[in-house]
Formats: structure tokens, C-alpha cells, sequence
């Protein structure tokens, strides 16, 4: 059973950091596909970077150059490395994971909480 548990939110003035978490358990290589989404109120939600297994993670514009997605498989975790954060950050964040063969991601973290004052 694939269960996913994001840490690391929090609120946080413009240009500051944070660093997200997702505890991954359950994963294997038929479902090591994983993402980080977010949804501010009243948005849909949308990606912001995601890593195919071990590969090289791609990312949303908005976020391009100012967040870096990481692993450590030694701990089953990934991160979000979110620098330069803006107010139009603010947003719950989720961690999510798919089987690789399909596109739709179907296992889901329960969201931590970004906010970003200016």
C-alpha cells in the first residue's frame, strides 16, 4: 500500500525558503514516478515539478530556477527545495505518485501548507 506524508510547510516571508518533504512508503519501480502539485484557493491545481524514478526532474515555468526537486532513496524521500518564494506561492502543496506507464497520478499526499506574506 503506497502512502505518501508531506512535512516541511509553513509560512514565510517573500524571497525566503522552504523545504519540503514526502515520506514515500510502499513504492516501487512499477510506481517510482513521482510529483509535487499544489492548489492556492480557489485555483485548480497544477504541477510543479515532477521526476521520472531516478531521472532528471522537469518543472512548471512558475518555478523554473527558483525550486529544485531532489531524492533520497536511502530514506524513500523526495523534496522540494523551494528558494525566492513569491506570494503567488502561496498554495497547499502535495506530493503524488503514478504508475509510470500511465499519466494520471493516482496516490496522493494529504498536502502541507505554504504561505508566502510579502
Amino acid at each position: 500500500q503506497v502512502q505518501l506524508v508531506e512535512s516541511g510547510g509553513g509560512s514565510v516571508q517573500a524571497g525566503g525558503s522552504l523545504r519540503l518533504s514526502c515520506a514515500a512508503s510502499g513504492l516501487d519501480y512499477r510506481t517510482n514516478c513521482m510529483g509535487w502539485f499544489r492548489q492556492a484557493p480557489g485555483k485548480e491545481r497544477e504541477r510543479v515539478g515532477s521526476i521520472i524514478r531516478d531521472g532528471a526532474p522537469n518543472y512548471a515555468d512558475s518555478v523554473k530556477g527558483r525550486f529544485t526537486i531532489s531524492k533520497d532513496n536511502a530514506k524513500n524521500t523526495l523534496y522540494l527545495q523551494m528558494n525566492s518564494l513569491r506570494p503567488e506561492d502561496t498554495a497547499m502543496y502535495y506530493c503524488a505518485a503514478r504508475y509510470c506507464l500511465n499519466v494520471q497520478y493516482v496516490f496522493w499526499g494529504q498536502g502541507t501548507q505554504v504561505t508566502v506574506s510579502s
